[in-house]
């Protein structure tokens, strides 16, 4: 999930209004961009909640990145098919909800997706589609019903030697939901989290006005057809415009169904809200597999949750929660 460890401070800046100051800091971590800004009393509380909302992401990498050799998930990784691993109760809480996730979406949504060959290549170098054989043994290894809890014990095993975990479909949620939480518990009322498309936005601007997101239709970048507030919500995006394959005038695009092998097909972009990042995330990916009207029926029934559909026709769908032409 996570290939940087680096922290690079690219950007600050600060907006004084109404005797509060937005601060905002962009710095390259999770092998992402990461961007929050807060509202603060001056520049010196703006540093400290945003230095306390980096070190919070630090501490959640160092937990449940799959690139780091040392952490809790790394260990369950290399000890697949051998034995159960004790991690901590925020891990295995994390894991165990990111299951239901999957049992929700029929499997679309699955963190042992890790396990899967990379016979896709998406950076113009395929020549042709694998074969129906090859594609069918590179998901072998996935299958979140081999992912054995036991909660008395706090322990993960992964059933089959060379199953691999990869929270990436989740964690990125997951840590806007806690750096969120961190600078509420410190005191900052009002702030907004962009953790490479995962935004988490509580109170309001500095001007007392709801922090807003727009949303593009990937066949027109340059336009926003849609602009939400965010009070006290999430939104995650996820695309596949940038990076896919055309095989007899069929897109293949980078998110893999992994019950199949198959890249997922009729879907651009997804756009879920949520009170929780961390659910937008994993419903984000999982709707994104399974299709236009299968993904919109499954939010139709969920409480409080909404989410719009651009497809590979650059058609808008949107759940039954959302009427997009207020918000234009």
């Amino acid at each position: 999930m996570i290939k940087n460890t680096t922290s690079l401070i690219v950007l600050m800046i600060c907006f004084v209004s109404f005797g509060q100051t937005e601060y905002k800091r962009k710095v390259s971590m999770l092998g992402s961009p990461f961007e929050i800004t807060v509202v603060a009393k001056d520049s010196i509380e703006g540093k400290q909640f945003t230095d306390l909302a980096i070190t919070e992401v630090k501490r959640i990498e160092n937990l449940i990145s799959d690139w780091i050799p040392t952490t809790q998930i790394s260990l369950v990784n290399k000890n697949a098919g051998v034995q159960s691993i004790k991690v901590d109760s925020e891990v295995f809480e994390l894991v165990e909800r990111a299951i239901k996730i999957s049992q929700l979406t029929d499997g679309a949504f699955d963190i042992s997706y890790a396990s899967m060959d990379k016979i896709w290549k998406f950076d113009g170098s395929m020549k042709e589609m694998p074969s129906e054989e090859a594609i069918k043994k590179s998901v072998s290894k996935i299958g979140f019903k081999n992912i054995l809890l036991n909660k008395q014990d706090q322990t993960i095993f992964l059933k089959n030697e060379g199953m691999k975990l990869g929270l990436g479909g989740i964690g990125q949620g997951y840590i806007a939901d806690k750096v969120k939480d961190k600078l509420l518990s410190n005191g900052c009322k009002s702030g907004i989290v962009n953790v490479s498309g995962d935004i988490n936005a509580w109170g309001k601007q500095s001007n007392q006005k709801p922090w807003t997101v727009g949303i593009v239709n990937p066949m027109n970048k340059n336009k926003v057809f849609a602009t939400f507030p965010l009070e006290n919500s999430s939104v995650e995006t996820s695309g596949n415009y940038e990076k896919y394959v055309l095989f007899n005038g069929i897109r293949y695009s980078h998110i893999i169904d992994p019950r199949t092998g198959y890249p997922a097909r009729g879907i651009v972009s997804v756009s879920v809200f949520s009170k929780q990042t961390e659910i937008a995330d994993a419903l984000a990916t999982g709707i994104f597999v399974l299709g236009v009207e299968v993904g919109l029926d499954l939010v139709n029934q969920l409480k409080g949750i909404e989410c719009i559909i651009v497809d590979d026709k650059g058609k808008i769908h949107s759940s039954k929660g959302i009427d997009i032409k207020k918000y234009k």
